[in-house]
């Protein structure tokens, strides 16, 4: 790694080294089986909690690590560089869920939802898109009724990432459909609640390792104190949480890149052909340099935007347009350096005999999930044309 002018303690170093060391002893030899499989990695992740992995934002309080940021972003960096499916779980942990409560939530539901999942005695989960609802969230068809003291949900939520198995997710529903965005409102369901129901699994290309599906809601029927913030709150905490979001999958497309270039590196150095190391080939080389060159600036951008959305706790000051160039850079480079990667390895990186072609298929989803790089491209953009 190039050496950072970024502002490391000793504790930053010591949360990167554990998560380093965990990765590459615990998650390494088994994350080929786990792709292949499709199974979820209970065992890991049970591990990663007891480290304080899966809520290190969180504070104490709560049951969390009480680190900032940049701490989540350097374990999260290392998770990644070893396996994106539990990074990706790890991530969802972090920030769609426990973000959402540690700005939004009450003393009374950090209690019961925030610290179970912060240390790691359960997991967690965010549904925000449906079928017909991705990236316009106004969309939404699925309903939350008041009826006393209670709300009565209904409807259909798709690609809940940690779906089958999450014990607690945040979910929006559209309370007031005539106000779009701000008539959605936010709550949390406990998944053993009678009428909430685990839909189909789905069948990914990459990431397997990480459980997705759909989720039913069939007359769910859940008290009031489960409302996150106020009725029409929703699609504010929503896009809040998103920004968060997007910090960790950068981290985690800075992961699974930089994993793609040290292995491209050291076949570059070993393999011949022609009578010399194939790194000595221009066109390698210089696929090499522009892969490093790449991975480096994404660094900087997502390390930025950990320190800017670190300042937003005294400032107030939203860090969305940060998190946005984050995680759209970061996410074009992975798909770039796993390319790259692949013709560079030639015909080993189609093979699963080594992760090259892993590393490859799950770089795709992070140009798509928590926001296209469309999407990304729009905040940015937006937000350039609206400064005054």
């Amino acid at each position: 790694m190039t050496k950072s002018l970024f502002p490391f303690s000793a504790e930053h170093e010591m949360i990167q080294q554990t998560a380093r060391d965990f990765a590459q002893k615990q998650i390494a030899p088994i994350a080929a089986e786990f792709d292949e499989s499709g199974e979820f990695p209970f065992a890991t992740i049970k591990k990663m909690g007891e480290l304080g992995f899966m809520g290190i934002e969180v504070p104490e309080e709560y049951g969390g690590a009480g680190m900032d940021t940049l701490s989540y972003v350097l374990a999260l960096e290392e998770i990644c560089k070893v396996d994106a499916a539990h990074g990706v779980i790890m991530s969802v942990n972090n920030s769609l869920y426990a973000y959402g409560f540690i700005r939004f939530g009450t003393h009374e539901q950090k209690k019961k939802y925030l610290e179970p999942i912060a240390s790691g005695k359960a997991i967690g989960a965010y549904s925000l898109t449906e079928p017909m609802s991705g990236s316009d969230a106004g969309t939404m068809r699925s309903r939350a009724t008041r009826d006393g003291d209670f709300y009565i949900l209904n409807g259909r939520k798709s690609w809940v990432t940690s779906g089958p198995v999450a014990e607690y997710i945040v979910v929006f529903m559209m309370t007031d459909p005539d106000k779009k965005q701000k008539g959605v409102s936010a709550f949390i369901v406990d998944a053993k609640t009678p009428g909430f129901i685990r839909g189909k699994k789905e069948p990914k290309l990459g990431i397997r390792a990480s459980a997705t599906s759909e989720i039913i809601f069939e007359n769910c029927r859940i008290p009031v104190e489960n409302r996150i913030g106020e009725e029409g709150d929703g699609f504010k905490i929503a896009m809040t949480v998103l920004d968060a979001g997007r910090i960790g999958i950068a981290s985690q497309a800075l992961g699974i890149s930089e994993a793609a270039y040290e292995a491209s590196l050291a076949y570059a150095r070993e393999r011949e052909a022609f009578g010399q190391k194939i790194g000595e080939f221009q066109g390698i080389s210089f696929k090499l340099a522009d892969m490093k060159t790449r991975i480096e600036a994404s660094r900087l951008l997502i390390y930025n935007a950990a320190i800017m959305k670190e300042n937003s706790k005294e400032t107030g000051e939203r860090f969305s347009i940060n998190a946005a160039m984050a995680k759209l850079f970061a996410s074009e480079t992975c798909m770039f350096v796993t390319h790259a990667a692949v013709q560079i390895h030639g015909g080993m990186g189609y093979s699963k005999e080594l992760p090259v072609e892993r590393y490859f298929r799950d770089a795709k989803i992070t140009e798509i999930y928590e926001g296209t790089s469309e999407i990304q491209r729009l905040v940015i953009s937006r937000s350039e044309l609206n400064k005054k």
